[in-house]
């Protein structure tokens, strides 16, 4: 269990993210179309996780704006961004933004996911839903950067994310 903030009341997640030099665990998400989204999809690439409570945030919503812009200028690169909002939501998100560098995946039915990565909040207003982090993995899928946004309300250290990718 960790502690983070919303609008600093303290909240906590259900267990603890993936630490650097750690194997990523395995995951399946359902996609846009309800396809699956596995990290066994992105064999041999590198993947950033931009996961975060919902895309019907301002802070989350910029968040993968620039991570899409971003991951234009990496090589061999692929973000996946991960909230519990219904698929079809992230998808249409997406297109209304004209967002197509990022790959958009929902933990709604992973209890897998919510567990082995940590991140489902387990109380105040935000419980239920995921708390904002970035974890950035090698071709092997090895956590290189892990950062848990300590105030949910801000966002993630991209800086410290790319800086690792370049």
């Amino acid at each position: 269990m960790q502690t983070i903030f919303f609008q600093g009341t303290p909240c906590h997640t259900y267990g603890n993210i993936p630490a650097v030099g750690t194997k990523a665990p395995a995951f399946i998400l359902a996609g846009k179309d309800l396809n699956e989204v596995k990290l066994s999809d992105f064999e041999g690439k590198r993947v950033v996780l931009n996961i975060f409570p919902s895309l019907d945030t301002p802070v989350c919503a910029a968040s993968v704006r620039r991570f899409n812009k971003e991951v234009t200028e990496l090589d061999n690169t692929v973000v996946v961004c991960i909230s519990m909002d219904l698929p079809f939501a992230m998808g249409r998100f997406c297109t209304t933004e004209g967002l197509d560098n990022v790959v958009v995946a929902s933990a709604f039915r992973s209890p897998i996911f919510v567990e082995q990565y940590g991140m489902q909040i387990v109380d105040g207003p935000l419980a239920g839903l995921l708390a904002r982090a970035v974890i950035v993995l090698d071709k092997d899928h090895k956590v290189i950067f892990s950062d848990l946004v300590e105030e949910i309300t801000n966002e993630p250290d991209y800086k410290g994310a790319i800086s690792v990718l370049k």
